[in-house]
């Protein structure tokens, strides 16, 4: 358990997390992605049963060519890396998938998301969800070389970010985002 200075730290880092859709041109380094990749692996998931794969993306011809596609995931065209989450995966220790539903995989792919994006801000290295719609996400997936079944809606851009890519920290009151009941 955490105690309360590591607390304090680690709620700090929580809070700190902001979007960065424009990236500063540098390559990530290997023990940052590796420990990227290591959260990725140790993402929970519903059941537990991790019917997802995430594709790593370093190539800056594939990341410009996703980030064409319709939705918004326009970030990955300038990012170092970008992370790409397949859904409808049925790992081999399971006998069938039961995941096949968009709103099964969105809790998914939003839990995996977070975390990546918190385990690239312990690195120093921006990141922003994105997501695509409609026909782009058969788009992205044949890009991709995916068989069928297999579905590509959200993204993760990577990158240091660019000069003044960081904005400022605007939220409404606490009172105005959280009520209390009882």
């Amino acid at each position: 358990m955490a105690t309360t200075a590591h607390a304090t730290e680690f709620i700090g880092l929580l809070k700190s997390l902001r979007a960065v859709r424009r990236f500063a041109d540098k390559p990530l380094p290997a023990e940052a992605v590796h420990d990227i990749q290591e959260v990725i692996r140790w993402s929970g998931s519903a059941s537990n049963r991790q019917e997802f794969e995430v594709l790593w993306i370093e190539d800056r011809a594939i990341l410009r060519r996703l980030s064409e596609l319709k939705g918004y995931a326009k970030h990955l065209g300038g990012a170092a890396a970008g992370a790409v989450i397949v859904s409808g995966i049925t790992p081999s220790s399971a006998a069938t998938t039961r995941m096949n539903s968009d709103e099964l995989n969105a809790f998914d792919e939003g839990r995996i998301s977070e975390r990546i994006m918190l385990a690239a801000l312990v690195h120093g290295i921006g990141s922003s969800i994105g997501m695509f719609v409609g026909e782009a996400r058969e788009q992205a997936a044949k890009l991709l070389g995916l068989p069928g079944g297999r579905t590509v809606q959200t993204t993760i851009s990577l990158g240091y970010p660019a000069e003044g890519a960081l904005r400022g920290a605007r939220r409404r009151p606490l009172d105005e985002v959280v009520k209390r009941i009882g």
